[in-house]
């Protein structure tokens, strides 16, 4: 309806004065007349510094291992770094662990 009344008085008035009328910013009235394009499908984009299969395997086994089965992924990360050993970060560890359906909650 807006663009209607736009379209018939812009041609008189001008575009300025035509938006001032109507209430619509001028920036609005020329995103209507050129709508931007349909986007398509993106690709999926991988993360450089993702981990690989090998690498989460290894993590799992890692916190799986009879020495951390039972504590949190921080401590396990803590306890690790303390050692000189960096695997990942802790929410890497806990997306590791939910991925593979493990709880979060790790005492028996």
């Amino acid at each position: 309806m807006a663009d209607e009344a736009i379209t018939g008085i812009e041609g008189e008035l001008g575009i300025t004065a035509a938006c001032r009328l109507t209430g619509r910013s001028r920036a609005t009235h020329y995103r209507r007349l050129r709508p931007a394009p349909p986007r398509g499908p993106r690709k999926r984009q991988v993360q450089p510094s993702a981990l690989t299969a090998e690498e989460r395997a290894a993590v799992l086994e890692l916190m799986n291992s009879d020495e951390y089965a039972e504590l949190p992924p921080a401590q396990i990360w803590a306890r690790e770094l303390d050692a000189g050993r960096y695997h990942c970060s802790v929410s890497t560890m806990y997306r590791i662990l939910r991925e593979k359906g493990q709880p979060s909650e790790r005492r028996r």
